[in-house]
């Protein structure tokens, strides 16, 4: 084999050992975590639609964005009026007008969630926050108007977001790390939510954040059946037939004497 067919074997130079210094050593291992269409279609296909929703919103008519908003909104009348389309559209935009701190959110909460258990276990637990975290909340403004210990009008206040959803991948990703990541990414969690309770005040957030959170924990035992599961090809082992003995081999019959 000549030098140029050996090169050629192995992809050419300088590319052949381009490509092996890049799958080696701590540029191999940040590729490997970097967001890609194959790894994660639901992460960068739900950021797509909340970058169009927050473009649109930054260039359309603030009356005719506000009116979307309203409509699409899951405070305590739309949940009433309206629950499927109020739970599905609120998560599509994002509450306010910058969209990259969700970028970073997704990518380092979804996007990593979706590598370890697949894009529909990953949509699935995205999907419970959000469902279970704005049915409790807007369930406790709609029991506190009921019961004369809020106002009326809070019922109308505007509920969008995608934290939700966000903080419940974070609470499910912590049950897939080892014991020293789980407690920096709760404790991280934690003290992100109590600051936003102590700073907004808000009864929506300080009943939604934590639910959510603790939704993605409940899901661990779910979650860790499905760790870095790959689909096996081919047709299964008979478990039975490996449980038998092997049989042994019989003896050969003695050749027949001649008379």
């Amino acid at each position: 084999m000549t030098e140029r067919q050996a090169y050629a074997g192995r992809g050419g130079p300088p590319y052949g050992m381009l490509r092996l210094g890049l799958r080696s050593g701590a540029v191999g291992r940040l590729l490997a975590v970097v967001p890609t269409p194959r790894r994660n279609p639901f992460a960068l296909g739900y950021l797509a639609v909340v970058g169009a929703t927050t473009t649109f919103a930054g260039l359309a008519d603030p009356e005719l964005v506000l009116r979307l908003q309203e409509a699409s909104s899951s405070d305590g009348h739309n949940l009433l009026q309206h629950p499927l389309r109020a739970l599905l559209l609120s998560g599509f935009w994002v509450a306010g007008p910058v969209w990259v701190p969700y970028l970073w959110a997704f990518a380092l909460t979804v996007a990593p969630l979706e590598r370890r258990v697949g894009p529909a276990r990953a949509a699935a637990v995205f999907a419970a926050g959000h469902v279970l975290a704005t049915l409790l909340s807007q369930g406790v403004v709609i029991v506190a108007v009921e019961t004369g210990r809020l106002e009326p009008a809070a019922m109308d206040l505007l509920d969008i977001g995608v934290s939700y959803g966000v903080l419940a991948s974070l609470g499910a990703l912590a049950g897939l790390l080892r014991p020293a990541g789980r407690l920096a990414a709760l404790a991280l969690a934690s003290v992100t939510i109590a600051e936003q309770i102590s700073s907004d005040r808000d009864l929506v957030t300080g009943v939604g954040h934590p639910v959510a959170l603790l939704t993605g924990v409940a899901l661990w035992r779910w979650l860790r059946r499905w760790d870095g599961h790959r689909p096996r090809r081919g047709r299964a082992p008979d478990r039975a037939a490996a449980s038998r003995p092997a049989e042994l081999p019989r003896p050969a019959p003695a050749p027949a004497r001649p008379y």
